[in-house]
């Protein structure tokens, strides 16, 4: 089974693209429904072990700090050991670290495997597009759009599954559940993932581009979500300086950097990263935004607010599945224009309704039109990412897009805060009035992104193999 051969045509998809795709789906669901079953149950497990919650929120934060610290090594280590073997000494360590975690006896070990945990998927999380990429061919969008629905349900999964575990088990179940599916999802990988081409590229390890980039993304994200505690700033500011002293590190030392900077010379690479950036800055701010406002601004129960932020997932649900057949038809950039200009309206709804008066059905449509513009932009982008660059480059282009995603996500989330605390300070209620800052905030994230789109080619054509 050759890694490097094209689908057959675009009206027929291989037999073994959707192989891959069904062992990578299995990988992506148990990563995002892991995240959903331990953001929901923090409170409880903190409870069991008797951790403040200034202790407990590390069980997430050093998970996301270490997935930070390894993701710039996927390209180098894909090219070192190849895709297949990478991909299956993750998934298989992903599940050990889920054991360790459920074995763990006190908050400490539970962190400790938790960071071991997050040090493993910040080297297997880029790797589901990559091995769609390097498949796909001409059907990369469609089979990366059906591929994602199952991505999107782990949210939905987790949090009721979570009930139920913890209604009728304790905790450590949380992280043992993840055991049948990684070695049902391992066994997959090893029987209908593609194997590795022989000719592996053996280039060196760049060890001061890794002393510079990683702590760089560390630090970067760390600032931003603590821009507002003492300290966020000054590690805001030596996130940037490490990031800056990459980039002049990386144009000197070119192809043998760790992540050569210059793939983004590229018109088309380049402005697909900058969309990824928007896209996972508006999916994030939105949902911080719109739930303080529902809950805060409006008085509105968590419940009631659960159930009308569930209108995105909706219609994220719904474009994915339609994206094969709207790019077929339209194309990359009308696509992926169209969808960042739905999601724009979907939010200008919002500005009018903290100027004016909640209305649920205004919510409720607006927040599913933002759901399923949101869901048109990445797939798009992406593919017309891979599409600009030969095969070999596809691991070093598969980590720039994966950090310039990660650090939209904080970006989005600092700037509806600054936002919502220049409004609100700390006030545990509000009016309406009080969001429309970070509303329009988020609303200028979307028409970037939307602008950023027009200079998405408007069909994708497939660079050859060099």
């Amino acid at each position: 089974m050759d890694l490097e051969r094209p689908a057959e045509s675009p009206s027929h998809i291989d037999a073994r693209v959707w192989k891959v795709a069904l062992v990578v789906s299995i990988g992506s669901f148990m990563a995002q429904m892991d995240a959903t079953l331990v953001n929901v149950s923090l409170s409880t497990i903190g409870h069991a072990l008797g951790a403040p919650i200034a202790m407990t929120q590390w069980i997430v934060s050093g998970y996301l700090l270490a997935m930070a610290l390894m993701l710039p090594l996927n390209g180098w280590l894909v090219d070192r050991v190849g895709a297949k073997r990478l991909y299956l000494f993750c998934f298989a360590g992903f599940t050990f670290a889920s054991v360790l975690c459920g074995i763990a006896h006190g908050i400490v070990m539970l962190i400790a495997a938790r960071l071991i945990q997050g040090l493993v998927a910040g080297v297997l999380a880029p790797m589901a597009q990559m091995m769609i990429g390097r498949v796909g061919g001409q059907n990369m969008q469609r089979v990366m759009g059906y591929t994602t629905l199952p991505i999107l349900l782990g949210p939905i999964v987790g949090p009721v599954l979570a009930g139920a575990i913890l209604a009728h088990a304790s905790w450590p179940w949380l992280f043992f559940v993840n055991v049948p599916i990684g070695v049902i999802g391992v066994g997959l990988a090893a029987r209908m993932l593609p194997r590795d081409t022989a000719s592996l590229r053996r280039r060196p390890f760049d060890l001061a581009g890794f002393a510079l980039v990683s702590p760089g993304l560390v630090a970067l994200v760390s600032g931003l979500q603590g821009v507002s505690r003492p300290g966020g700033v000054a590690c805001l500011g030596a996130g940037v300086a490490l990031l800056a002293a990459f980039v002049w590190h990386s144009r000197r030392l070119g192809e043998a950097a760790l992540i050569d900077v210059r793939i983004f010379s590229g018109r088309t690479f380049r402005v697909a990263a900058f969309t990824q950036f928007c896209a996972n800055g508006m999916l994030f701010g939105r949902q911080l935004a719109v739930p303080l406002f529902l809950i805060v601004g409006c008085g509105l129960s968590a419940a009631q607010a659960g159930w009308l932020v569930a209108a995105i997932g909706v219609g994220m649900m719904a474009s994915f599945a339609l994206l094969g057949v709207l790019t077929d038809r339209f194309g990359c950039r009308p696509v992926a224009a169209g969808g960042a200009l739905l999601a724009l309206l979907g939010t200008l709804a919002f500005v009018w309704m903290a100027m004016g008066a909640y209305s649920p059905m205004w919510a409720v449509v607006s927040l599913f039109a933002a759901g399923l513009g949101q869901g048109t932009i990445s797939v798009p982008s992406i593919a017309a990412a891979y599409a600009s660059l030969p095969k070999a480059r596809m691991p070093v282009a598969n980590t720039a897009l994966n950090i310039a995603q990660r650090i939209g996500g904080p970006f989005a989330t600092t700037l509806v805060s600054i936002a919502l605390a220049m409004t609100m300070g700390h006030a545990s209620s509000a009016q309406p009035s009080q969001f429309l800052a970070a509303f329009v905030a988020l609303a200028l994230l979307h028409a970037l992104c939307f602008a950023s789109t027009l200079w998405l080619p408007v069909r994708i054509e497939q660079t050859p193999p060099r």
